[in-house]
């Protein structure tokens, strides 16, 4: 029988660079799929990928923070650290598809928003904060899938979502395992165990109600065999999307801000 992979070793798998990237899940889940670019304020953030595409035939938003796999990707893509630019872009989509009544799909795959001088004299904070509140009252279905790391306000701008996806070796969580070990103990090294301390993991998250449905992976990763990842992802949207096409525009909207403002909260009996 195999060891249960621990905290650390996930954080590993969802980090690897061959695992599926912003565009190979758009490429294999979508058709027709149409990016649109700049925040028609400032410029283009090449490290969100945003447009619309067909799900099942149904017309949708599509947008997701992506990484490179060689240098030069990275480079273009900031290493997946959005900058303001590419939270308004993606809030610009989302009030696109609520005028078209799309449903919107994201992909959160990001150590967390750039952290530069420069982002934040062009308002970063002020991007990830107005992106939480504007999602928060959006009234068609938003569904979040976390595919490899979700760190900070960088990835919670994209995740505030009816219904939140994660597959099972991804990993979501308030800073990066060596941030958090150098705020904890001044000591970066022990990132190991604070992984196992920051509940970061999808069962732990599934059990805390961050997050919603836990997607299967293949032994080792999604990126051994990325086309039953794909498969196993499909279905899951499909299925949640017509659960939630079922509900009101209003119904959703106070769903959602009633479920992320529950968070953290024991159930009644606890307390």
């Amino acid at each position: 029988m195999a060891e249960p992979i621990t905290a650390a070793q996930k954080v590993m798998i969802a980090r690897h660079p061959q695992r599926p990237n912003a565009r190979e899940w758009i490429d294999g889940l979508f058709t027709d799929f149409f990016a649109q670019r700049g925040d028609r304020f400032a410029g283009e953030d090449e490290s969100v990928l945003g447009g619309i595409a067909r799900f099942h035939g149904r017309p949708v938003t599509v947008i997701a923070t992506r990484k490179g796999r060689t240098l030069e990707e990275n480079l273009k893509y900031n290493f997946g650290m959005p900058s303001p630019e590419g939270y308004r872009k993606a809030l610009r989509l989302m009030k696109q598809a609520e005028k078209f009544h799309r449903s919107i799909l994201t992909f959160i795959d990001t150590p967390g928003a750039y952290p530069g001088m420069e982002a934040e004299e062009r308002g970063q904070g002020e991007a990830i904060a107005r992106n939480l509140m504007e999602m928060s009252r959006l009234t068609v279905p938003v569904v979040a899938t976390v595919t490899g790391e979700g760190n900070s306000g960088g990835a919670l701008a994209l995740g505030v979502a009816d219904r939140v996806l994660m597959l099972s070796n991804a990993v979501y969580s308030i800073l990066s395992p060596e941030g958090f070990a150098t705020i904890l103990w001044k000591d970066s090294s022990r990132h190991e165990e604070a992984c196992e301390l920051m509940q970061l993991t999808a069962p732990d998250l599934k059990r805390l109600g961050v997050i919603d449905e836990i997607i299967p992976e293949p032994a080792g990763g999604a990126h051994l065999a990325p086309e039953i990842a794909l498969r196993e992802l499909d279905a899951a949207l499909d299925r949640t999307l017509k659960a939630l096409s079922r509900q009101s525009g209003d119904a959703l909207a106070a769903g959602r801000y009633q479920k992320f403002r529950q968070m953290g909260t024991p159930p009644k009996e606890d307390q």
